[in-house]
């Protein structure tokens, strides 16, 4: 019997028998190097990886999961797990065999039960099975054929978030009325104009995202036409009690944007599988948030209102449930409860539909994030993604199958959210979801400075102080349009209408330091302004990418002047961000992530992109300067500022972040940190659920014997770095 290591190094791909024996035990597909499939699933949001891996198989059903972590046991091959792939550290794609959970793509929604509870992940019939109820953990017919990722509804792109900031950041690019799709005609002061509403969605139990197109033109020439919206409850003369269990909307014909035009919209793009079968794009809207299908507004009369305050729909529930696959990403989900609104009630008589959203972090992400932090615009709110988890369906090492829970397998449960990559491969979530009817969101743009860059800044972090819940606010120090300045943009998203949000755009928006170059607050949908964080990075295909982040307790003066100085000296391709913590997220409990980080006054992140072929030792020295060095007085722990990429076992703790910013070649003290005080308790449930360190390509520092191991051991190796 070969043993991994000669395996690894003479076969270029999994030899027959093996492939025969796994082929025979798993329900789904394997693709072997040398194929495009196996590119395909094998790309990752950082270019700067190299691919070692025999194969990659896409298992159908979580009893598929656990015999291939019997199979990698069996032959000693190490596996990693890729949900999204938008991970820089490269764990995903780092095992002899690569499991990509795409196939897991199912979601539904329920409303909460009499007593307020839900209906447990055991008793939803998984993928593949027929019926309801408690489905046999043994599943042998072998009929099923998979689907890949580009049979999915396709994502909308992160120029969805803002035309008006894609138009300024990307000014270059020719939207000239013959080069681009015919949008209609406007009303006064609206610059986008409203899609149709769609049909009255109908009851169904939850089925795969493929199923659940969005919207699509209504004639042939690809013109959307201005339309007043309609509720989706309006001709109903009551509103009728919502089902608990899933929501599914008609599935109308959907058009097929040019690829060029869907990879310049969407600067993560390149991680589709295909193009094929793609949601039409959807305009932003300004002022209203009816450009998505299902949307919030009660009344079709909105637009006549003077106090379109009072047009709003109310949510019957404080909050609902969803369940999906962990295939599924952010914007999966985020599409599916903008397409799914549950029925509200309307302050102006008659039903509505708000849509109810789970708190991710900002596009893009992947499932895991519900495992390992996500601080995005509803955390403030509603805490982190983590904190909204509430059940989950587990493989462990040994292959058994688990829920886990407040109630079933505590000490995993309390592990899992903040460390769950590191203990067990989750197949399925059950998520919290709050109703969103509209924010109040958008950026303010000004030319980088270094004379007035920091009274702008310190104006930014004064508005702020003291905010309530409903305000998430950001400032990134970030590049410009290509060969000009460098900008300084505001991010603000205030969960609510206008007029309960203007307040704090007009405090913000009042420093006259510099000429605003773009003001573009209005009332969104969410489902646009998750789109935002993305549009402003403007990744790029194949980018090097290294990022780095810490929590500090405060954000003094001379720090933020010493900040604005040394961002003047990096390369392009660098951003700098400084985000309002606090809020709900002070509050949660429960979960591997210490009270002392939740306490930080913001999140600070160094995230820095560069070309595959471009070499500057300042990509990653001046991140690590300015974490480590010019924050380290307010960072929460007290890193040392001599401590760099490179491993150092005397090291001391050296900064404390969210791990959903953790990256590469990360100092396994700098991960320890993550956990704080809990560190000791999560080692020792490490050891309970996976003792022998099967999950080790992930966040995890220490090997089988509980010793500290660099980041090469369990990372991939980088093309250059």
């Amino acid at each position: 019997m070969q043993t991994n290591a000669s395996l690894s190094a003479s076969q270029p791909c999994l030899p027959p028998h093996l492939y025969l024996e796994l082929s025979t035990a798993l329900r789904g597909d394997i693709y072997v190097r040398g194929t495009t499939n196996f590119d395909n699933h094998t790309k990752m949001f950082n270019g700067d990886i190299k691919i070692k891996s025999l194969a990659v198989v896409c298992p159908s059903d979580v009893q598929s999961v656990s015999r291939v972590i019997l199979f990698c046991r069996k032959h000693t091959l190490s596996l990693s797990v890729k949900a999204g792939g938008y991970g820089t550290a490269g764990w995903a794609v780092c095992g002899d065999i690569i499991m990509d959970l795409i196939r897991f793509n199912q979601i539904e929604v329920e409303t909460p039960t009499t007593t307020g509870g839900f209906t447990s992940i055991r008793d939803v019939p998984p993928p593949g099975s027929k019926g309801k109820g408690r489905v046999d953990p043994l599943v042998t017919d072998r009929d099923w054929t998979g689907r890949h990722r580009r049979e999915n509804a396709r994502q909308s792109t992160s120029s969805l978030a803002s035309q008006t900031v894609e138009n300024f950041l990307h000014p270059e690019r020719d939207t000239s009325p013959g080069s681009r799709r015919s949008v209609g005609t406007t009303s006064p002061g609206v610059p986008f104009p409203f899609a149709s509403r769609a049909a009255v969605p109908q009851v169904s139990r939850g089925l795969p995202v493929s199923n659940r197109r969005g919207p699509a033109p209504n004639n042939n020439n690809n013109t959307i036409t201005s339309a007043r919206p309609t509720s989706p409850m309006a001709s109903r003369g009551s509103c009728a009690s919502h089902p608990t269990r899933g929501i599914s909307s008609p599935s109308p014909p959907v058009s097929r944007p040019e690829p060029s035009s869907i990879i310049d919209a969407d600067p993560f793009g390149y991680l589709e599988e295909g193009f094929g079968n793609q949601h039409p794009t959807i305009p932003s809207t300004s002022r209203l948030a009816q450009s998505i299908p299902n949307s919030l507004f009660a009344s079709p009369t909105f637009l006549n209102s003077s106090q379109n305050i009072l047009t709003y729909a109310t949510p019957i529930h404080s909050q609902a449930y969803i369940t999906f696959g962990a295939g599924m990403r952010q914007k999966d989900i985020d599409q599916f409860s903008a397409a799914n609104p549950l029925e509200a009630f309307s302050l102006s008589g008659g039903c509505g539909a708000v849509p109810y959203y789970v708190p991710f972090a900002a596009h893009p992400v992947g499932s895991a994030v519900m495992l390992l932090g996500g601080f995005g615009f509803l955390g403030r709110l509603h805490g982190l993604s983590v904190d909204n988890l509430v059940e989950a369906e587990v493989v462990l090492a040994d292959g058994r199958i688990v829920i886990a829970s407040e109630k079933e397998h505590p000490d995993l449960w309390w592990a899992l959210r903040g460390a769950g990559s590191a203990f067990g491969i989750v197949t399925r979530y059950k998520a919290l979801a709050y109703p969103v009817p509209v924010v109040f969101a958008g950026n303010l743009i000004y030319r980088f400075h270094r004379a007035t860059a920091p009274s702008l800044i310190r104006h930014f972090r004064d508005c702020v102080k003291g905010a309530p819940r409903e305000l998430y606010a950001n400032v990134l120090l970030t590049a410009g349009p290509a060969g000009q300045d460098s900008l300084v943009v505001i991010q603000m998203c205030y969960i609510g209408p206008k007029i309960k949000g203007n307040e704090f755009l007009q405090a913000i928006s009042s420093w006259d330091g510099e000429r605003c170059l773009l003001n573009e607050v209005d009332e969104k949908s969410f489902l646009h302004q998750q789109d935002s964080v993305a549009q402003v990075l403007r990744g790029k295909a194949g980018n090097k990418w290294f990022i780095r982040s810490a929590l500090i307790s405060s954000l003094p003066d001379d720090i933020i002047s010493k900040t604005v100085m040394q961002f003047a000296e990096t390369p392009v391709g660098c951003t700098w961000l400084f985000e309002l913590a606090g809020g709900a997220i002070t509050n949660a409990s429960g979960s591997c992530l210490p009270k002392s980080q939740r306490a930080a006054a913001f999140n600070v992140t160094a995230l820095h992109q560069w070309d595959i072929d471009f070499e500057d030792p300042r990509c990653i020295t001046s991140a690590e300067e300015w974490l480590f060095g010019t924050l380290a007085p307010v960072t929460i722990g007290g890193p040392l500022p001599s401590v760099s990429v490179s491993l150092n076992n005397n090291s001391e703790v050296v900064a404390q972040s969210y791990y959903q910013f953790l990256g590469r070649q990360e100092p396994p003290s700098r991960v320890i940190a993550c956990f704080g005080e809990n560190w000791a308790r999560l080692a020792q449930v490490k050891k309970t659920y996976d003792p022998t360190n099967f999950f080790k390509n992930s966040l995890w520092p220490l090997n089988d014997k509980g010793e500290l191991v660099p980041p090469r051991e369990h990372e991939p190796e980088h093309i250059r770095f």
